[in-house]
């Protein structure tokens, strides 16, 4: 009974309709349930729809807490490890801000009110239920390496430009921590024009910026694409 529970909730056979089905309404209640979020004002349907959806995010996470075994393989070590997986803590903390609905116990939560922030991760739950974010999620993790380090050289890079900077034109800067945010805006090529160089030095280097940063924004691009490529092409090779 439990491993069909399992099939239906986080099975991986795609041929299994009724797991597709269960995916594509829990889509449907977490998009239901962030709709409230949207509206400045709360009208009475909403907290109907906010109660309905929390009991229905209840109802899931204790299945899946009770399948645990199934998903991690780790027998009875299962239950008291999958409460602290990612996904689990996602589940636990959009559910709590809303548990005030259910029980008068629980409406000490709303002394907490920087907790209804957390519904947001709702959003999250629905990373478990699309296939196309979990490749993006999965390609993301195996190429994590290269971003990384992507990332980090252009970090490296605006802390150098904006230093130049700032002894360029102390002036116009002031601090470092406005030549940083010049040199991030440069390097990126948005450019505000709240602040800029104004000798033929600092529009230098504003224009190297905006070169180099045409060529960091499109490694992560080239990185990414190639492992959606590789990932779509594996499924292919092994048929």
């Amino acid at each position: 009974m439990r491993k069909k529970l399992y099939e239906v909730i986080d099975g991986n056979d795609e041929t299994n309709k009724v797991h597709d089905a269960y995916d594509f309404f829990m889509i449907l209640t977490i998009i239901a349930s962030i709709i409230p979020l949207a509206m400045v004002k709360q009208y009475p349907v909403f907290y109907w729809i906010d109660g309905i959806t929390v009991i229905i995010f209840v109802i899931d996470y204790i299945l899946r807490l009770v399948t645990a075994d199934f998903k991690l393989n780790r027998g009875l070590k299962s239950f008291a490890i999958y409460p602290v997986t990612p996904m689990a803590l996602i589940d636990l903390l959009s559910i709590l801000p809303s548990l005030s609905l259910l029980s008068k116990t629980w409406r000490l939560l709303k002394i907490f009110r920087l907790l209804k922030t957390f519904r947001v991760l709702r959003v999250f739950k629905a990373i478990r239920y699309s296939p196309s974010i979990q490749l993006f999620t999965k390609v993301f993790n195996k190429e994590k390496e290269s971003l990384v380090t992507v990332f980090g050289v252009a970090v490296l890079y605006v802390l150098i430009v904006g230093l130049i900077g700032l002894n360029v034109e102390p002036a116009t800067f002031g601090d470092y921590f406005h030549a940083v945010y010049w040199a991030t805006v440069s390097l990126t090529t948005v450019g505000y024009g709240d602040i800029y160089p104004v000798t033929m030095v600092g529009q230098a280097l504003t224009m190297v910026s905006s070169f180099v940063g045409i060529a960091v924004v499109a490694m992560p691009a080239g990185i990414i694409t190639a492992g959606f490529m590789e990932e779509l092409r594996n499924p292919k090779e092994d048929e």
